[in-house]
């Protein structure tokens, strides 16, 4: 079983104590390669350091999530701009709108995220989206750019039944987390995912964020981890009425094409 982690926040600093112990428990657990989420000015740049030490099993985004969308200047263009110059550098994001929050204003992120799909059109790479309780906005806008836009994954997938099908229906991918594995939240997701084609599902953890709540044991520091994919993996797998086997094989061959990945040799 050889998994990808398609948004991985590996520049957080929660893992710069232990970053190469984490990456090689992940390895055990049979995660091969990993997506590094750049998702602002400070993380871009640092998602793609990362991914450059260890090429051919990290590759990073860079965006500026709409969290930061204060920070999204001219200067700030600019060096996403240079930063998708570097072929480490797979998908543009992560950016969207999250209403949820309101971190930033949100005629700020709506500009952040209309430059930000410039940018996917410019360099024809694929979109690593962000949508949290602002589906209108954010349909309209990629509807925008209907045409011009290359490949797109909703990340971190949690909306309801309408939105997925309105997702399914443009073609794009989704991401699914451990979101998944919280009863609290998630429970409605267990039937959702059996609508997802193989071919347009792939899986993340988001860590240090969303540890699966279903997990056993619970890490005592409650940091989720890339090697807990494969838990998320079994839970989706059952949810699918799959054999595990399956899911880890098509969210790899997703990812693999989605991300345009070169063919891995594991040794």
């Amino acid at each position: 079983m050889h998994l990808i982690d398609i948004g991985l926040n590996l520049s957080h600093d929660s893992f710069d104590r232990d970053r190469e112990a984490v990456w090689q428990r992940a390895v055990v657990a049979g995660v091969t390669r990993a997506i590094l989420t750049g998702a602002s000015r400070e993380h871009s740049p640092k998602a793609l350091e990362l991914a450059r030490s260890k090429p051919g099993q990290w590759f990073s985004t860079a965006g500026v999530h709409p969290h930061h969308a204060i920070e999204y200047t001219a200067e700030c263009d600019a060096e996403l701009r240079d930063l998708h110059r570097h072929p480490e550098v797979v998908a543009v994001g992560e950016c969207g709108l999250d209403y949820f929050r309101d971190f930033s204003p949100r005629p700020m992120q709506r500009r952040a995220f209309e430059q930000q799909l410039q940018i996917a059109v410019d360099t024809g790479k694929p979109l690593f989206l962000h949508q949290r309780d602002a589906h209108a906005d954010f349909m309209a806008m990629m509807q925008n750019f209907d045409g011009r836009l290359g490949p797109a994954v909703v990340h971190c997938f949690t909306g309801t039944r309408a939105e997925l099908f309105d997702y399914l229906d443009r073609d794009w991918h989704i991401g699914i987390t451990g979101w998944l594995c919280d009863e609290r939240r998630g429970a409605h997701l267990r039937e959702l995912v059996k609508s997802i084609p193989a071919n347009r599902l792939m899986v993340e953890t988001d860590a240090p964020y969303l540890l699966p709540r279903t997990l056993v044991p619970l890490p005592k520091d409650r940091r989720n981890e890339p090697a807990f994919l494969a838990h998320i993996v079994e839970e989706l797998a059952r949810d699918r009425g799959e054999d595990m086997a399956v899911t880890a094989a098509g969210s790899t061959a997703a990812a693999t094409s989605f991300f345009r990945l070169p063919a891995q040799t594991v040794s």
